[in-house]
């Protein structure tokens, strides 16, 4: 399963992040198609599978979990701001490599040795990437 699966299995469950990884070959469409199979019968917009799998589209709170995760570590993570705090928080290797690897998947055009920069553009488009697929994030979660 892709990194990207791992935090959709993380937060929506393991159905949801089934799919993933094998739809994120391409990085140009990597992004896109990376969020969209594993919510093929949530997202309403998901596709031409969605038709095929009839599920009224369903919002998940996705602070309450991740809060929930983070209190289960008992360490100070700030999921909200830091893409490896909110690995850590699903229990998803954090290191640099495994950030590396997601930005590939998502279709990271940037330095990554630049690995401030590169968690930054991170954090944003996995946000992004759960509203897009059904996730609903508190308004102090930028995107």
């Amino acid at each position: 399963m892709s990194i990207f699966g791992k935090i959709m299995s993380g937060i929506f469950g393991t159905k949801a992040g089934a799919t993933p990884a094998s739809g994120s070959s391409a990085p140009a469409s990597g992004g896109a198609a990376a969020g969209s199979p594993g919510t093929a019968g949530s997202a309403p917009h998901a596709g031409s599978s969605s038709p095929a799998s009839a599920a009224p589209a369903q919002k998940v709170d996705v602070a309450p979990i991740l809060d929930k995760a983070v209190a289960a570590k008992k360490e100070k993570l700030q999921w909200r701001t830091s893409i490896v705090d909110l690995m850590k928080a699903l229990d998803i290797d954090s290191s640099l490599g495994a950030r590396k690897e997601l930005a590939k998947e998502l279709g990271y055009t940037g330095d990554t040795s630049d690995s401030a920069t590169m968690n930054v553009w991170l954090h944003k488009q996995v946000m992004a990437k759960l509203v897009a697929n059904g996730g609903k994030l508190p308004s102090d979660v930028k995107w």
